[in-house]
C-alpha cells in the first residue's frame, strides 16, 4: 500500500477530486498555501494499492493539465542605492501537480 500526497492548485481541485472519487479512490483534502506565489493550493491524501498508483497519477495528469508559463512582476530590493524597491517581469511555471508517493507501514480503517 502507498500513501499519495497530491498538491494541486485550487483551480484544479474539484476536477481532480471528482475524477479520483469516480474511480473509487478515497481522498482526504486539506486547504494549503505556499509555493513561490503564495497562492491557494489543495493537498490531497490517498492510500492506494501499489497496483493503482499509476492509474491515480494518470487521472491527476489528465485533470491538472500541463504546467503553463506566466509572466509575473517580481520585487527586487536594492539596499545599496537610493532605489529601495522595484519590480521586474519574470516568467514562471504554474499549474500541474506535485505528487509524492511513500510506502505505508500500516493502514487501518474503522
Amino acid at each position: 500500500m502507498k500513501l499519495m500526497y497530491i498538491i494541486v492548485r485550487q483551480d484544479n481541485e474539484s476536477d481532480v477530486v471528482n475524477a479520483l472519487i469516480k474511480e473509487s479512490f478515497r481522498i482526504t483534502k486539506l486547504a494549503t498555501s505556499g509555493g513561490f506565489l503564495r497562492r491557494g493550493n489543495t493537498t490531497l491524501f490517498s492510500c492506494v494499492e501499489d497496483k493503482d498508483v499509476d492509474k491515480a497519477i494518470e487521472i491527476i495528469k489528465n485533470e491538472c493539465g500541463k504546467r503553463q508559463k506566466i509572466q509575473v512582476e517580481m520585487p527586487i530590493n536594492f539596499p545599496s542605492t537610493a532605489i529601495n524597491y522595484t519590480t521586474v517581469p519574470t516568467t514562471i511555471e504554474v499549474g500541474g501537480a506535485t505528487i509524492i508517493v511513500t510506502d505505508v507501514y500500516r493502514f487501518e480503517k474503522f
